[in-house]
């Protein structure tokens, strides 16, 4: 894990030394500091530039927890965990796992945009710093948390100089000329035509006392300086304030004057540009141009013309643009959003432009869910990554509405590979909970989220939880004779008895669902994610042949469509296969590219296993130490997977087996130590290590051979279905099973 997950800084952070120096002398000696103002006045900015100057004193560094595009409280503590870079596969809590995780860390979290979740929000801070004595919280929001020992900084707008010094700065990174009652900037005109009694400099002080010092005001203010002079300004702004100045009595001044920048700078847009400004605001965090133009393009707004008028908002600092690893993304500032909002809903459009919305992530889910199997599985990662604040939008919509329960259930069984292939099993669980607890009355969607949920719970360790989710969707399945849904929940059940060690029972159950994918002409990662369990299946019983047979030709699959994620399940079976054969150097090489795509997609269950395997591959080649090392590096990730090696005595022998050797090799003692230095290393850290290759080029003597034996010794009789692809002679199928 990255040492602090803070975004860059896009351009000079100006003025704000007094305030700057106060927040950091407070964090020296508070473990809860809230920077509270009005929405613009930089309290973000201020406390980001703060974070990064205390890093050094965190050994765990900075983390950034943005709430802003949360709207489900239940969801607060789900965030803090993914903002931390952690994967918890189990039943847990999230705030169990963020206590358990924090406790003896010492680390300075930030939470952003928490106000319209402190009920949530303030409970859980309280509880981590309480379990946590090395943590320490920077809030940042529109009111307190109130919390005990919490210490509130207010944040003022700024002063003359600094809001002249800002307005300068930016309106040159505008490519205006810059007024000369600011400091001077290399390469930048001073400002012309100001029409104030003193050259420039009078006007636009004049300019920053009526945006009262705010600097979100001041850079809308800045990005109009190419096109109007401050004069026009100045008249404008005028009229603006005598607009408002009636609409809200009793609100603060400084209200009055960030909503009369904003609605200012409203009114400079085109018609065109405020009807898309206004419908941006349905979107919870980053979007792309693809989704802008389907959910905000009509008539009015024809989808052709969307990029231009995207342009204008962003040429204005209305919208910001962000490279992500899905491609380029926007976004709407906060207080812009909830200003288009309220001329959303003076339209009357807010209820459809959310549906509109809502459909589009259907179908990017539907999407992504058909290309997971395809070489675009990295992009679709990537894009299911980017759009999670507006999946979770477009859930939430759908568990609102009860007619649309349906959706709701469609939905979270669709996104089935972000929850369990990229590491979203506790979050996955909770949207699948929430939406089977409402009656759809669509048996398809539901038995759909049902084997979801089986599967989910069944990499948790919930047996319970599972067997209940498998039962009621094998039941209703038969009862409405959907063929495909029984297969996938005789999957999960056989899958359930592979990590229950009950290996005949896992082999049949597995090889029935093989056999009815077959007949259905369905092929996908998961059914080949089932031929690779019935190969660990006979790994474990100690029929290394098949095994590599069928991973073999499971892999050939993979890499026929592009197939990353099952392809690294199957290369974990080789490279055991390679290691009993003193094949050390296959082997790593194997488990290298697994560790490699399993760290790629966030999949913590792939990734100890193949580490695990890795360890015995390395005190097999004479490095007991390393072994140790990487050992240790895997326990504290397994306390968020859940249940160590599922409790499995199969899947634990190779780190039975590593254990004994090393420890034989390097003394108890001197064991420990090492191991205690693995738990201490950061998870990427322990992938960079592990993708390292070797540490020592000497290879010691042969391993013993009890040692290279596979784990059971009974061999397996054949199952049918198992030795070739479940997939149609087409070779068509798809993920939306069940």
């Amino acid at each position: 894990m990255r040492r602090s997950n803070l975004p860059a800084e896009l351009n000079r952070f100006v003025g704000r030394a007094a305030e700057r120096a106060a927040l950091a002398a407070l964090l020296e000696t508070s473990r809860l500091v809230t920077v509270v103002g009005v929405g613009g006045v930089g309290k973000t900015r201020l406390a980001l530039r703060a974070a990064a100057g205390a890093q050094k004193r965190y050994g765990e560094g900075v983390r950034l927890a943005d709430l802003t595009p949360l709207r489900d409280p239940d969801l607060v503590a789900h965030a803090l965990v993914e903002a931390l870079g952690l994967t918890d596969h189990t039943p847990r809590a999230p705030r169990e796992v963020l206590a358990e995780h924090l406790a003896e860390r010492r680390m300075l979290l930030v939470i952003d945009g928490f106000e319209h979740l402190v009920e949530s929000c303030a409970p859980l801070v309280r509880e981590l710093l309480v379990h946590a004595p090395g943590l320490t919280v920077l809030a940042v929001g529109r009111r307190p948390l109130r919390v005990a020992g919490e210490a509130v900084f207010p944040l003022a707008p700024m002063d003359e100089a600094d809001a002249v010094a800002l307005l300068a700065e930016r309106a040159a990174e505008a490519g205006a000329p810059v007024p000369s009652a600011a400091p001077v900037i290399p390469g930048a005109a001073d400002f012309a035509g100001a029409g104030a009694a003193e050259p420039g400099g009078g006007a636009v002080r004049e300019l920053c006392r009526r945006l009262d010092g705010i600097p979100l005001a001041l850079e809308l203010a800045a990005g109009r300086l190419p096109l109007l002079s401050v004069e026009q300004m100045l008249h404008r702004l005028d009229d603006r304030f005598r607009l408002l100045t009636d609409g809200e009595r009793g609100a603060l001044p400084r209200h009055q004057t960030l909503r009369t920048a904003i609605g200012w700078s409203h009114e400079l847009c085109t018609p065109e540009e405020r009807l898309l400004w206004a419908r941006l605001s349905v979107f919870a965090g980053p979007f792309d141009l693809e989704a802008v133009e389907y959910v905000c393009g009509s008539r009015e707004l024809p989808p052709e013309r969307v990029l231009d008028h995207l342009g204008g908002l962003l040429a204005q600092s209305l919208v910001s643009r962000e490279d992500t690893p899905a491609g380029p993304s926007y976004r709407l500032l906060d207080t812009v959003a909830a200003y288009g909002a309220e001329w959303l809903a003076a339209l009357g459009d807010t209820e459809r432009m959310r549906r509109r919305h809502r459909d589009w992530y259907m179908g990017l889910a539907t999407w992504c869910e058909l290309e997971w199997f395809s070489p675009r599985q990295v992009e679709v990662a990537a894009r299911t990554d980017a759009a999670l604040p507006n999946l979770r939008a477009a859930l939430d919509l759908c568990l609102e509405l009860p007619e649309e329960a349906h959706l709701a259930q469609h939905l979270a069984g669709t996104l089935w590979f972000a929850w369990v292939g990229c590491g979203r099993l506790s979050e996955g669980r909770h949207w699948l909970e929430r939406a089977l607890a409402l009656e759809s009355g669509h048996e398809e969607a539901r038995l759909k989220a049902l084997w979801v949920l089986g599967y989910v719970a069944v990499l948790q360790g919930d047996g319970t939880a599972a067997v209940a989710a498998l039962h009621e969707c094998g039941e209703r399945a038969r009862s409405s004779r959907n063929a495909l849904a029984e297969a996938y929940a005789t999957h999960r059940m056989g899958c359930l008895a592979l990590l229950s060690d009950d290996l005949p029972r896992a082999e049949s159950l597995i090889g029935r669902a093989l056999d009815s994918y077959r007949e259905l002409g369905e092929l996908n990662s998961n059914v080949l994610m089932g031929q690779v369990e019935v190969a660990m299946a006979r790994a474990f019983r100690g029929d290394l042949e098949g095994a590599v047979a069928i991973c073999r030709e499971v892999r050939e699959v993979c890499e026929e469509r592009g197939e990353l994620w099952t392809r690294a399940y199957a290369l974990y079976v080789l490279a055991y296969s390679a290691w009993t054969r003193e094949a050390y150097g296959e082997a790593r090489e194997l488990l290298t590219e697994c560790v490699s795509i399993n760290h790629t997609f966030r999949d913590l269950v792939g990734l100890v296993l193949a580490i695990e395997l890795l360890a015995l591959v390395t005190v097999s080649e004479g490095d007991p130490a390393e072994a140790a090392v990487l050992q240790g590096a895997v326990v504290p990730v397994w306390d968020t997977v859940g249940i160590r090696l599922f409790g499995s005595e199969a899947f634990d022998g190779p780190r039975a087996l590593c254990r004994q050797r090393a420890e034989e090799a390097l003394g108890a003692e001197a064991f420990d130590v090492a191991v205690q230095e693995g738990r201490l290393l950061p998870l990427d850290a322990v992938v960079e290590r592990a993708l390292a290759g070797r540490r020592d080029p000497a290879v010691g003597g042969p391993a013993d051979p009890s040692a290279r034996r596979p784990f059971r010794t009974a061999r397996s009789a054949p199952v049918p279905g198992t030795r070739k692809p479940a997939g149609s002679p087409t070779g068509k199928g798809g993920e939306a099973a069940g």
